[in-house]
């Protein structure tokens, strides 16, 4: 079955308007994607302060850090 001119037109316009629309998604997710990497970032950033400021609190407590003892038995795992 062959495609009469105004359906061809259609088709290839559709195929275009696609394309960019697929381009234009990919592109926003790249975007969001990288908004959301640096807030990982920020967010294990803060982690890490935190856990630095418990073990510290733990030490000077002279108690154990039970943080710790549950990351140990995770690792087991």
């Amino acid at each position: 079955m062959s495609l009469s001119d105004q359906q061809r037109k259609f088709y290839e316009n559709t195929l275009a308007v696609t394309k960019q629309e697929i381009s234009d998604l990919d592109r926003q997710i790249e975007e969001e994607l990288a908004k959301v990497k640096e807030r990982l970032a920020q967010l294990q950033q803060g982690k890490k302060a935190a856990r630095q400021m418990y073990d510290a609190a733990c030490l000077r407590l002279g108690i154990p850090n039970d943080l710790e003892a549950e990351e140990e038995g995770a690792a087991e795992i």
